[in-house]
């Protein structure tokens, strides 16, 4: 071993290991201290320590002192790039859509005070679609916008399994109820039902007429992918006699089938299907062109309906509310009824769907599911399709010397002048064939304490000179038949409403009236009823559970979850109203 060699060894070798670590551990200070640029482009780079060396250390660590030297220079080469190009931003992330759907201002009926106004009147209401729309915000997690919630939306969604009429003469039958009220022991509950027969044998034929929106904002699976999924399923059901067209419309309106047999499933189910979105939403234009294709394949004596599928947002052409109403009320003289179904959120225009609806002599319906597609357009089909019943208006003059007050629940868009009853050109709601009406009013009677508002003065004297025979109220109802003619005059019932039909204990009333006080209930605790008390959520699920009865459809059992899930979503008390003043709490 040579001299040299051994001078190595011990403190030799010690010294290099030390060295050795100075430089590691400084390599490590300046890769902790100015990261790679590539890694950082977003922030401003330090300017101190990544440029500091430390003492060259002895000649044994000189091969790792050079690889420092070289790994500092990079780190000023990268520091010199970054101050001379200007500071990188990350990407900006796309915009959530902006929440834009309509729905009409709704104010709650108020208490009136029957010395002062002894006559409520109204049109029906078939429609469905607030129900539907709510079970879509709830189940979304969201408490929905109190104007999209109409109590008798809510009400009429359920099968209350009134009687079949039996009078033929008559469309329909009525069914009357009066006990207690759950949310308040000193009024009761009037409750009123409509129920409509089904035409025995063969339906009519149908001429029927798809105007589907396939504007831009129809693109998403909600929307035009549900549309021709629902049309399939009325489709299922065509027959030879049975004539389909479709219009669709976005910027520019075209017919997509011409009038076609309903046996031909194969030929209407490949025009749905070649539908595709794009454009904007010229939905007076499609109207227009839809009527004009309902006339050239109108089928006298038989059902003569556009089925319009749509989010409601018109964007193009004639947008004016009143004049898109204005069309459709000229159109429906020609016994062509009108039918509306929504789809879709976000910038979902409800407000419009359930006008235009009114307007055209039909009923508006929301498709937030195939399930629901099936219950409207199958299921119940014929109540969607065929009119039994038109312009059926309901009048109750109470009995103020038994009746102190009176609140109808829901109908606040519905409401009729006390003049327009008996005025045949004052246009009103339809019924098909099969549908059921539900109407609920919170009376108080005289004398037990359930007035809310004060009594005029000089209004006790006219109350007394009114016969105590114990009669409550006196109902009427006006309809005509579809066959009637626009010029024919409306038919007349009448039923007296006595206080000895007032059944006491809420316990032995009917299921049909539990069930629907419940739904009722459960709309006002939507919109923030003031008249409510202490009844909750809980209440409303104990009252319909205990009325379920059958529930073969499974809309009993749907409505409880849809109870549950609102009493989880509602804020504490006093938060309500900072919650859901805009959308969906």
């Amino acid at each position: 071993m040579s001299a040299s060699s051994s001078f190595a060894t011990p403190r030799t070798r010690l010294a290099a290991a030390v060295a050795a670590l100075v430089v590691v551990s400084a390599c490590s200070s300046v890769n902790r201290q100015a990261p790679p640029v590539e890694a950082s482009a977003t922030l401003p780079l330090p300017e101190q320590d990544a440029a500091v060396l430390p003492p060259p250390p002895p000649a044994a660590a000189a091969p790792a002192y050079e690889a420092m030297q070289s790994r500092v220079a990079e780190q000023r080469a990268g520091m010199a790039m970054a101050k001379a190009r200007p500071l990188m931003m990350p990407p900006p992330q796309p915009m959530q859509p902006e929440a834009r759907e309509q729905y009409g201002k709704l104010d709650a009926n108020p208490v009136q005070r029957v010395a002062e106004v002894p006559v409520s009147t109204f049109s029906v209401d078939v429609d469905t679609g607030s129900y539907a729309n709510v079970r879509r915000f709830l189940r979304d997690g969201q408490l929905p916008p109190r104007d999209a919630v109409r109590a008798e939306e809510l009400i009429n969604y359920l099968d209350y399994g009134y009687a079949t009429p039996r009078d033929r003469d008559t469309p329909f039958g009525v069914i009357t109820e009066i006990g207690p009220t759950p949310w308040n022991a000193r009024t009761h509950l009037l409750h009123i039902g409509i129920q409509g027969w089904m035409p025995q044998g063969e339906r009519p034929a149908s001429n029927l007429v798809f105007l589907v929106d396939v504007s831009g904002s129809m693109q998403s699976d909600d929307k035009l992918p549900l549309v021709q999924s629902s049309l399939k399923l009325l489709t299922a059901k065509l027959r030879r006699q049975d004539r389909i067209s479709i219009v669709t419309y976005s910027g520019d309106t075209r017919v997509a089938l011409e009038p076609t047999s309903g046996d031909q499933r194969e030929r209407i189910v490949a025009a749905i299907d070649a539908l595709s979105a794009g454009g904007g939403t010229n939905g007076g234009a499609g109207l227009e062109l839809a009527y004009s294709m309902a006339r050239q394949g109108y089928i006298e004596g038989g059902v003569n309906r556009v089925l319009m599928a749509t989010d409601g947002d018109f964007n193009v052409g004639t947008t004016s509310f009143d004049a898109l109403l204005e069309r459709v009320e000229q159109q429906r003289k020609s016994g062509i009824a009108l039918t509306t179904l929504g789809y879709g959120t976000g910038n979902y225009n409800e407000q419009l769907m359930e006008r235009v609806a009114d307007a055209g002599d039909g009923n508006y319906a929301y498709i937030d599911s195939l399930a629901e597609a099936q219950k409207v357009l199958v299921r119940e089909a014929e109540a969607t399709l065929t009119t039994i019943a038109r312009d059926v208006k309901i009048q109750i003059e109470f009995n103020p010397a038994q009746v102190a007050e009176y609140r109808l629940i829901g109908y606040e868009n519905r409401q009729l002048r006390r003049e327009d009853f008996a005025n045949d050109k004052v246009d009103a709601g339809d019924i098909g064939a099969g549908h059921r009406v539900t109407a609920l009013y919170e009376i108080a009677l005289v004398g037990e304490g359930g007035e809310r508002v004060e009594p005029l003065r000089y209004g006790s004297a006219a109350a007394a000179a009114v016969a105590k025979n114990g009669e409550l109220a006196h109902l009427r109802l006006r309809y005509k038949r579809p066959g009637d003619g626009l010029a024919a005059s409306s038919r007349l019932i009448e039923r007296a409403l006595t206080r000895q039909g007032i059944e006491t204990n809420l316990a032995a009333t009917s299921t049909a009236f539990r069930l629907s006080a419940a739904v009722a209930g459960f709309g006002q605790l939507l919109r923030g009823s003031e008249y409510l008390q202490a009844f909750d959520y809980t209440g409303v699920e104990s009252l319909a559970r205990a009325a379920r009865g059958r529930d073969d459809n499974g809309e009993v059992g749907e409505f409880l979850q849809l109870v549950q899930l609102a009493r989880g979503l509602t804020p504490t008390v006093g938060s309500r109203d900072a919650d859901t003043s805009t959308h969906g709490g």
